[in-house]
């Protein structure tokens, strides 16, 4: 049974005919749902399966669920600090991301914990469906190289705020300003596993950046 985590804005809470059609067809194949508390989305993908009485549903929440639509499965994800903080409900989310094999997300260009969630899911390797709500359009996406198509289309200012409240989205090696690192480059930044010549660098960033590996000793900051 394929495992599916879906998550996406709070903004996003009315599931349009194209939505449905999408969910249905996860309804059609048997597929297991991961789905968080939150109001948002996350209310709206649970209201959707409980009205169709689908039982193939988990939900994951942070202690006390605040929403269980359908009564179904409950997965409690233990803290690593008592402050309920972006970290804190992010948790559940990375639970999710871990365990499932795929994921469908709902973006509206502005969810710090969405653009979290697809970075998870690309990083491990697995592919998102994201619904790109401003365009009403949907991405497909296998590796975090593919979210640069996607940023590009959100407001700058709203990249910067993720990335001053985050820091999601990295800064780049000094010597390197100028060059088009991708965002999976940027994400493995943000995990710290990324010195600037790291294996992890994807093949399409070695090609992009071939002078990466000349620029170590001049970016110290970034070696492990």
């Amino acid at each position: 049974m394929t495992t599916v985590f879906i998550g996406g804005s709070r903004e996003v809470s009315r599931l349009n005919a194209a939505i449905r059609e999408r969910l249905d067809d996860l309804v059609d194949k048997g597929c297991q749902i991961f789905v968080g508390d939150a109001n948002g989305a996350d209310k709206a993908v649970q209201q959707y399966f409980a009205d169709r009485d689908y039982r193939n549903v988990t939900v994951f929440c942070m202690g006390a669920c605040r929403n269980n639509v359908g009564n179904w499965e409950v997965r409690r994800i233990k803290p690593d600090s008592s402050r309920k903080d972006f970290g804190y409900y992010a948790a559940k989310d990375i639970a999710m991301a871990q365990e499932a094999r795929c994921g469908v997300m709902f973006r509206d260009g502005r969810s710090k914990g969405t653009l979290h969630n697809i970075l998870n899911l690309t990083g491990a390797g697995k592919k998102v469906l994201v619904y790109f709500a401003p365009e009403t359009t949907f991405h497909k996406l296998s590796t975090p190289e593919g979210l640069d198509v996607l940023l590009s289309r959100c407001d700058p200012r709203e990249i910067e705020r993720i990335q001053q409240s985050t820091g999601l989205l990295a800064p780049r090696p000094p010597i390197l300003q100028a060059a088009p690192w991708c965002v999976a480059c940027l994400s493995h930044l943000e995990r710290g596993l990324l010195v600037v010549d790291h294996p992890a660098m994807s093949q399409v960033c070695q090609q992009r950046h071939p002078f990466a590996s000349q620029s170590r000793n001049s970016s110290p900051a970034y070696n492990a």
